[in-house]
Order: C-alpha cells, then sequence, then structure tokens
C-alpha cells in the first residue's frame, strides 16, 4: 500500500497535470494564435507581471487562512478563466482574465510547493530518511506527471489544428526570414500565421476549459487538508495584516535567497523564449502553426521523462552536477539557435532542440523547487512565492521585449543570464555543503493538540506557519 503523504502527492500531481494541459496548450499558441498586434505576447506579459504583484502579499496571506488544499483549488479556478477568455479573444477579455490568472497564479504554485514540502518532511520523519532526499522525490514524481502535460495539450491543438483546410505551403522567400539570421519581427506577417478556422479555436479552447474545471474537482474531492490544525490556529491567533503581508520580503534579508535570483530569473528566461519565440520563429514560420503542437510534445515527454529520472538521480549525485548538465545542454543549444536556418527538409532538427530544452529544463525545475524547500523550512509559504516573483520577472522582461528586440539579442539575452546564474549559484551550494540548513525535526509535524501538551515540557513542536 502506498502512503497517505504519496497519495497527496499523486492526487496534486494529477491535478495540476489536468490544469496544465489547459493552459501548457494556450499559452504555447499565444504568439502565433492571437498575433495581431503582439496581443498574445502581451497577455502572457500580462500574466506574469500579476504573479508577481500577487507574489507579493497574497500566497502567505491565503495559504494560512483557507490551508494549501483550498489555496490550489482557489487559483485553479483563476486559471481556469483565460481559457474562458480566449473564446473571444480581445483586448477587453485577454487582459482582465490575464490579471485574474496572474494573481491566482502564485499563491497556486506556492501552496503547492509548500504542500509537497510538508508531505516529504513528514514521510522522512516518519521513515528515518533525509527530509531533502524524500522532497527531491516529492518534487521529481510531480514534475514528471506535471510536465508530460505539454504531451496532451499539444496533442489536442495539433489534432484538432490538423483539420484546417486552409493549410498552405510556405513559399521559399518566407522560409529565408525564419530563424536567427533574420531579425523574426516580421514573422506575424507572414500567412504562416494565419488563424485557424474559428469553429476549430473554439472546439481547442472548450475542450481546455473541461479539463480545467476537472483539475479543481479532482483536487477538491481527493486531496487531504494536511495543514488543517496549523490553518486553524492561524485564525485563532491571526498575526497583524502587515506581518503577513511583509512575510515575502522579509525574506529578502536572506543573502541566499538573493544570490539565488538569477538561477531563478533564468527559469523564466529560458520557458518563455521555447514558448514564445521558438515556436513563433523557428517552428511557425517553417512548418505552420499546427505543428507547433507536435514540437511542444516533445518538449513536454522529455521533460516529464528527465524530471522523474533527475528527481531520483540527485540523492546520489547531488544538485550540482545537475545543473552543470542543465548550464552546458542550454548553453550549446542556444549558440547552435543562432546559427541554425531552419527549413522543412530538416524536420527531425526542430524535435532535436525542444528535447534537449526539456531535460535542462527539467533540472532547473525539479533542482530549483527542492532547493527552495531545503534552504528554507521555516519560512515556506515566502520562500516559495519569491519563487514565483522572481522567476514571473524573468517571464515578464522576455515577454515585454519579445515585439521590438531582435531574435539574435533575444538569444544573447537568454545566455548572459545563464552565465551570471553559473557565477552565482555555486556560492549558495558551497555554503549549503560547509554549513547544512537544518531539517524541520520530526516533533514539528505533531497536531496542534500535541503541541498544546507539549508546551509546559519546554519542547518546540509547532513550524512556524
Amino acid at each position: 500500500m502506498i502512503s497517505r503523504n504519496f497519495k497527496n502527492v499523486l492526487v496534486v500531481s494529477v491535478g495540476f497535470l489536468s490544469l496544465f494541459t489547459a493552459y501548457g496548450g494556450l499559452q504555447s499558441l499565444q504568439s502565433s494564435l492571437n498575433a495581431e498586434e503582439g496581443m498574445g505576447v502581451a497577455s502572457l506579459s500580462v500574466i506574469y507581471a500579476a504573479i508577481i504583484i500577487s507574489s507579493m502579499f497574497l500566497p502567505p496571506i491565503m495559504i494560512k487562512n483557507l490551508g494549501c488544499k483550498w489555496t490550489i483549488v482557489a487559483g485553479m479556478a483563476c486559471y481556469v478563466s483565460y481559457s474562458f477568455g480566449n473564446l473571444y479573444p480581445g483586448w477587453y477579455t485577454l487582459i482582465p482574465t490575464s490579471v485574474i490568472l496572474g494573481l491566482g497564479g502564485s499563491p497556486l504554485w506556492s501552496a503547492k510547493c509548500t504542500y509537497l514540502t510538508i508531505s516529504g518532511n513528514a514521510q522522512a520523519a516518519k521513515e528515518g530518511k533525509k527530509g531533502s532526499d524524500v522532497i527531491n522525490h516529492y518534487f521529481g514524481i510531480f514534475f514528471f506527471i506535471f510536465q508530460s502535460s505539454a504531451v496532451w495539450g499539444n496533442l489536442m491543438s495539433s489534432l484538432i489544428f490538423g483539420q484546417d483546410t486552409n493549410i498552405a505551403n510556405i513559399p521559399e522567400e518566407v522560409l529565408q526570414t525564419c530563424g536567427a539570421a533574420d531579425c523574426g519581427l516580421n514573422v506575424t506577417a507572414n500567412s504562416t500565421t494565419t488563424r485557424p478556422e474559428q469553429k476549430l479555436v473554439w472546439t481547442l479552447v472548450g475542450c481546455y476549459i473541461g479539463v480545467g474545471v476537472l483539475a479543481m474537482i479532482i483536487v477538491a474531492v481527493f486531496l487531504d487538508n494536511i495543514d488543517q490544525e496549523q490553518t486553524s490556529q492561524f485564525r485563532e491567533n491571526r498575526e497583524p495584516f502587515c506581518h503577513t503581508f511583509l512575510a515575502t520580503f522579509r525574506l529578502l534579508k536572506d543573502w541566499r535567497l538573493l544570490t539565488l535570483i538569477p538561477l531563478t530569473m533564468y527559469s523564466g528566461f529560458e520557458q518563455s523564449f521555447l514558448s514564445g519565440e521558438y515556436t513563433k520563429n523557428y517552428v511557425t514560420c517553417a512548418l505552420g502553426i499546427h505543428f507547433v503542437g507536435f514540437v511542444m510534445m516533445c518538449f513536454g515527454a522529455s521533460n516529464s521523462l528527465c524530471s522523474f529520472l533527475f528527481g531520483r538521480i540527485a540523492r546520489y549525485t547531488g544538485r550540482a552536477p545537475l545543473f552543470l548538465l542543465a548550464a552546458v545542454t542550454n548553453l550549446a543549444s542556444i549558440i547552435a539557435l543562432l546559427y541554425w536556418k531552419p527549413h522543412p527538409d530538416q524536420l527531425p532538427v526542430f524535435f532535436v532542440f525542444p528535447a534537449l530544452w526539456g531535460m535542462a529544463d527539467a533540472i532547473w525545475q525539479t533542482q530549483t523547487n527542492a532547493l527552495y524547500g531545503v534552504l528554507f523550512p521555516r519560512d515556506k509559504e515566502a520562500a516559495f512565492a519569491n519563487y514565483r516573483m522572481w522567476e514571473s520577472l524573468g517571464f515578464v522582461i522576455a515577454f515585454a521585449y519579445s515585439t521590438f528586440l531582435c531574435l539574435e539579442y533575444k538569444l544573447y539575452i537568454v545566455m548572459a543570464v545563464l552565465v551570471l546564474t553559473i557565477v552565482t549559484y555555486p556560492i549558495v551550494e558551497y555554503h549549503e555543503h560547509k554549513h547544512p540548513t537544518k531539517p524541520i525535526e520530526k516533533d514539528d509535524f505533531l497536531s496542534h493538540k500535541e503541541t498544546s501538551k507539549t508546551k509546559a515540557e519546554m519542547i518546540l513542536a509547532q513550524t512556524q506557519l
């Protein structure tokens, strides 16, 4: 029989898989599907700007009042609203729903990370294992299931858009403008980004809304409310609002968090490059929009398998060698993309880059999340809120310059942030190696009632929520 904690990890993972089957598919298509006046990319930029704002104060407030479970459900509802906005895409529908999604995004992810960290520490205490190993394992399982959402979401879009009767061959003169050799800003004017038939768009978005609602039902019905005692205690002994509000910023006093900012922002830069630039300037330009889904499926499959693999390998190798592998893979890919001239005759190459990018992204996602959980075990909500905030800032900057910077310069910027990450991350890893952060002890997982009993004996037994 699987443990209760492991069952909860599976429920969270399947819920996120269902939710991001919808959102991931929509995000991959925004730069191509809603290309008019850069509306799609603008909506993505607004999403991550709203996530930055919500990261500043919403996660600790929502998690402490609602608990992780109901914060996840509320955040999922915000994501579903964005799918509704895509039924009739326009500035007045996409931008407001982008803001709603962004405000729910940070609490959603912070609650998920907090939930997995609590579950991992509880299971480690029960089995007498090292907390960081179980957390690493749980994050690996989560991202293995979650990242496969890119496969299913993009498979849906490719199969539905593949029925379009307007698909045409791309002329040679248009192919000359694809890739980094040309600036890449005029791709939206090409016939390759012609919108599919409206009924096909409605079919796809309708499917996305369905799987998004399914995600909410899965979590609401099957997920255990593991931090119910802590949240009820918090509501009884409510801290001042400003104390909770400033929790995210207070953690910035920790030099380790400041040093991890380039690593965290790079996660946003590299993901936005693949979903925004690679799909538009390489895939849509040279193959057509109906190929975006198939190419991003390759990214999702690679990401999913490698997330599971590296989550298990990390306990033997440690984080540093994996981060080095990811950095070398991304650096080699960026240099290759600078010189590659995409052409339909080179079809396999279009899938090689997302596969490599997916392998590297699996490491950035699983290991960075686990690293935050290990470094800040007593400030989990504030730590993961900072993670979302700085990662989202990377997304915002990348999507903001997407419409006016040439592709070549975008690649150089991603490379520069990667080099900065390579310089700053080892400092934190070396310090953690020399002065390991003390994990939360087994006593921290006693219930509120047990805590009250032990107070007289001067035993600290309650996690600082």
